[in-house]
């Protein structure tokens, strides 16, 4: 029975956006003014993510900086101590958050998407088994108190999900680093 029901609700649901569609929806975000005026907003860390900043190997490459929506992740509060949200959306025409490279000129270039849910949020859902898309379940990011990096970059243990359409991937198009994106002019601005 209970198979029967996940079927049909995602058969109510549809299909899932292949990638040209999540390409096409999200274009207008290309231009960071797209993407402020929809209420996305940069990380207050102001982070440029890297895999060794999460304690992975640097080769692994970097996933840049993240401009996300609160209201989709369902974030009300600051960080205590950790950010935390109540959110379960995983809709890709729509993503949650999108990572941004920066550029040698100070400006910004997409070059992902992504969804990200709170475990605890979407336990209480009813969900026992992580998301997916495209049948690939979201990557599961917890902290490790016992290592000097922070694993799950000062959120509390979610599932997310990215998705490489506007910068090939060596690693997949669903990891969660690229070794194609670089953080060096991160710094190099004063950001």
């Amino acid at each position: 029975m209970i198979l029967l029901t996940a079927a049909l609700l995602l058969a109510a649901a549809g299909p899932e956006p292949d990638l040209d569609a999540v390409r096409a929806a999200t274009e207008k975000y290309r231009d960071i003014k797209g993407a402020t005026a929809e209420g996305y907003i940069r990380d207050p860390m102001n982070m440029c993510e890297t895999a060794e900043i999460m304690g992975r190997p640097a080769e692994l490459g970097a996933m840049g900086i993240h401009y996300f929506r609160p209201d989709l992740l369902g974030i009300t509060a600051p960080p205590s101590p950790r950010v935390s949200g109540s959110g379960t959306h995983t809709d890709f025409l729509k993503p949650a958050i999108l990572i941004y490279e920066p550029q040698a000129d100070g400006g910004l270039e997409l070059v992902a998407v992504e969804n990200l849910v709170f475990e605890a949020s979407w336990k209480r859902a009813g969900n026992s088994a992580p998301p997916t898309f495209h049948g690939v379940a979201y990557d599961h990011m917890v902290d490790d108190p016992s290592t000097k990096a922070d694993e799950a970059h000062m959120f509390e243990p979610h599932f997310d999900r990215h998705v490489w359409i506007y910068r090939e991937n060596p690693n997949g198009v669903f990891a969660q680093f690229n070794p194609k994106v670089s953080c060096a002019h991160h710094k190099a601005h004063g950001h």
